[in-house]
């Protein structure tokens, strides 16, 4: 079987059929991107907080550390002896107001400047000053010869288009009111005695922690009293 190949047209049999050579690879873009993005962001946040505390804090400490470290015949005492009285009495009033009025206006939703603009020589329809009557017209005939143009245009394009306009207009608002109010006694007596002998012979490591804690806490007509208040007016 004889390998029989076709021949190959010459550029004036491809013009003589109306077709059009592709252009070289190197100037074709598969990918055209257009991304336009207009933001707009109105962001408002007014903050209320009030806190009002009666508090009564107490915390005596007593600590006493003996070791003995690698010592022979030693002796390690600590002794924490620790008397605690406390009296806390609380007769008052604490009071915090935080009144907040928050005025926010976000009704201005406009992107750009607004204005239009139109080309000199044209209409709203966007045709030309000539009439219908005086103006020359050309045929609407074609040819092989405009068909063969027609191809090649599409040819020069890209073979995909993606144009992306996205205009994007938040308004966010989030007033926030808060209010704390306590009234607390608190006392944490602590004692403590440490006493160790580590790698030691014939020692003797003692210690003693005696306390004696005697906590009074009273709270007689006491308020503790928290005001937020807020008054927001929003406009979107």
């Amino acid at each position: 079987m004889d390998d029989v190949r076709p021949a190959r047209l010459s550029f004036d049999e491809l013009q003589a059929e109306s077709a059009t050579a592709l252009p070289d690879k190197e100037v074709i873009s598969l990918l055209d991107l257009n991304v336009d993005l207009n933001l707009a962001l109105d962001l408002a946040a007014p903050i209320d907080l009030a806190v009002a505390a009666n508090a009564n804090v107490a915390a005596p400490i007593d600590a006493a550390v003996a070791a003995n470290i690698l010592s022979v015949n030693s002796q390690a005492t600590s002794l924490a002896d620790q008397n605690v009285v406390i009296d806390q009495y609380l007769s008052g009033e604490a009071v915090a107001n935080a009144p907040q009025n928050a005025v926010v206006d976000q009704s201005d939703d406009v992107i750009g400047d607004g204005s239009t603009e139109t080309s000199g020589g044209q209409d709203s329809t966007g045709t030309t000053g000539a009439d219908s009557t005086g103006g020359s017209s050309t045929g609407s005939t074609s040819s092989t010869g405009d068909l063969a143009n027609t191809v090649a245009g599409a040819l020069d394009g890209n073979l995909l288009n993606v144009d992306v306009k996205v205009d994007l207009d938040a308004d966010l608002a989030a007033p926030v009111a808060g209010a704390v109010a306590a009234n607390a006694n608190v006392a944490a007596p602590i004692d403590a005695a440490v006493a160790a002998n580590i790698a030691s012979v014939d020692s003797q490591a003692v210690a003693v922690a005696d306390q004696d804690a005697v906590i009074v806490q009273r709270l007689d007509d006491v308020t503790a009293s928290a005001t937020a208040e807020q008054n927001a007016e929003v406009t979107q």
